[in-house]
């Protein structure tokens, strides 16, 4: 079960850098207003989305350690937040700055509350 923890966490990881990634890269675009959300931002955002929820059924069920779940929840629901940011915006172009904005900000949040938050 640890091995199956282990893939589902670089593979969560995996989507956290197409997501923020496809961010990251067009910072210049998106102050010009010209941002758009690029195909790799959409799979990394449903790869969290699944990544997160099977990594948390691991977890649980093979009684590895407690999860805070007040934690987990409110990730989920930014996780949510972006994934709908996403899908709204991906066929618009350009996305709103604002949108695109959000969808970045939720996303280092997201990191900052796996990281700090104990």
């Amino acid at each position: 079960m640890d091995i199956l923890r282990i893939i589902l966490l670089i593979l969560h990881f995996v989507g956290l850098a197409m997501l923020f990634g496809g961010f990251l890269v067009q910072q210049k675009a998106i102050a010009g207003h010209t941002g758009t959300v690029l195909p790799i931002m959409w799979r990394g955002a449903l790869t969290q989305i699944v990544t997160g929820v099977l990594l948390v059924a691991t977890i649980q069920m093979g009684d590895l350690f407690d999860l805070n779940n007040v934690k987990i929840a409110v990730k989920l629901v930014i996780a949510i937040v972006i994934t709908v940011l996403v899908f709204v915006y991906r066929k618009k172009d350009p996305a709103p700055s604002w949108a695109l904005w959000t969808v970045g900000g939720l996303t280092f949040a997201n990191i900052v509350i796996a990281v700090a938050w104990r």
